[in-house]
């Protein structure tokens, strides 16, 4: 799952060579602190579905939705360092 920082580089790199014609070409480059690692983890600890992923400073704030057995999903929000 690609992180908001990542998608973010994308849009900014296609927006900058479609839209700005004659602008300086803008590199880009993939921030090893994502939270792609963390919000994995936390997917494999709980056996839930992803819902979110949020980088908050140095930490990633990442939310599932967990199977009951027979209950109601339940939303858990997990803090993780990136």
């Amino acid at each position: 799952m690609a992180s908001l920082l990542s998608v973010a580089a994308v849009i900014a790199t296609v927006a900058g060579s479609a839209v700005l014609p004659g602008t300086k070409p803008m590199l880009v480059a993939r921030a090893n602190n994502d939270c792609s690692e963390a919000a994995a983890e936390v997917v494999a600890k709980t056996g839930g579905q992803l819902l979110s992923v949020q980088p908050s400073g140095d930490s990633c704030v990442i939310t599932v939705l967990v199977q009951g057995n027979g209950e109601r999903p339940r939303k858990v929000t997990v803090k993780m360092p990136m």
